[in-house]
């Protein structure tokens, strides 16, 4: 039985069935379906117990989710950068359009076999896991744990918001200089703050503007999601584009993870990583 992820249940959480809270709170099953599925084979557990659909979380509650039987990944040809590593964990450089983790191949748990090099402490994990989720359309930065330790430090790390991270986005229109967008999303509390690079004109949007964002909550599409809500939408967003701006829908997302701040599961101790956008960013703002 192979530990893939926990989740501790935050303060104020209101009383709410297991799985429905669960559906979006878990990056190795997104979905709700996925989770009661997950649940009623028994891979769920609270408290070190085995769930089942009828628990109400509480908040407080450690919730856990394991591989029953765990099948090693089949390695995925696919050269991943690695920016940080050590024998705890490693931080890499997702490429867009690579899912983290799910039931297929094409993933980044299966392209990081034989590239992450294999943990010599006796919690040493069979292969480097994702401690958190980085959409498929996004590119940059994911930290991998690759001990168990590590595993449920990260993992508790962020759910705790003690990790800080840096995005660069392109975006359509013109944009404060900086600002903060605190919109609720899916009814919780959501914040974005926001600092504009650069900007310039545009034959497709009038104007282009590279931001610097930080997320400070963790909301499902969260900077997608305030970004086109505020009138600036992140270039090749095909979901959140409004309808009448189809030009700006045409290349892959212009969204990219640049830096984390997170603390060492040894020590503590604060480690930042820091990696560069795709080149494609800097080409499409010559290009307009």
């Amino acid at each position: 039985m192979q530990l893939l992820e926990s989740h501790t249940v935050p303060p104020g959480t209101a009383p709410t069935r297991l799985s429905d809270y669960l559906a979006g709170k878990l990056a190795a099953i997104p979905s709700r379906k996925g989770v009661k599925k997950a649940i009623k084979r028994g891979a769920v557990q609270v408290e070190g117990k085995v769930a089942t659909t009828a628990h109400w979380v509480k908040p407080g509650e450690r919730i856990t989710l394991y591989d029953l039987q765990p099948t090693p990944p089949k390695p995925f040809p696919l050269d991943i950068p690695i920016i940080y590593e050590d024998d705890y964990f490693a931080v890499v450089d997702k490429p867009a359009g690579l899912p983290v983790s799910g039931n297929q191949y094409r993933t980044l748990v299966n392209a990081l076999v034989g590239q992450a090099a294999p943990s010599p402490l006796p919690d040493a994990l069979p292969w480097a896991m994702p401690v958190h989720r980085l959409d498929a359309p996004t590119s940059g930065l994911v930290a991998v744990a690759k001990c168990r330790s590590a595993q449920l430090a990260l993992g508790q790390a962020f759910e705790a918001r003690e990790v800080k991270k840096t995005y660069l986005a392109l975006v359509g229109g013109a944009t404060p200089a900086q600002g903060q967008i605190e919109e609720p999303l899916d009814g919780k509390p959501a914040c974005t703050r926001f600092e504009k690079i650069e900007a310039q004109p545009s034959r497709y949007c009038g104007t282009i503007t590279l931001l610097r964002l930080y997320p400070h909550t963790g909301r499902t599409h969260q900077l997608r999601r305030h970004l086109a809500g505020e009138g600036f939408p992140i270039l090749g967003d095909r979901l959140y584009t409004p309808e009448g701006q189809p030009l700006l829908r045409k290349k892959g997302l212009m969204l990219c993870a640049v830096k984390l701040e997170l603390p060492h599961p040894k020590d503590g101790k604060t480690i930042e990583v820091e990696t560069a956008p795709p080149s494609k960013f800097a080409r499409l703002m010559e290009r307009q």
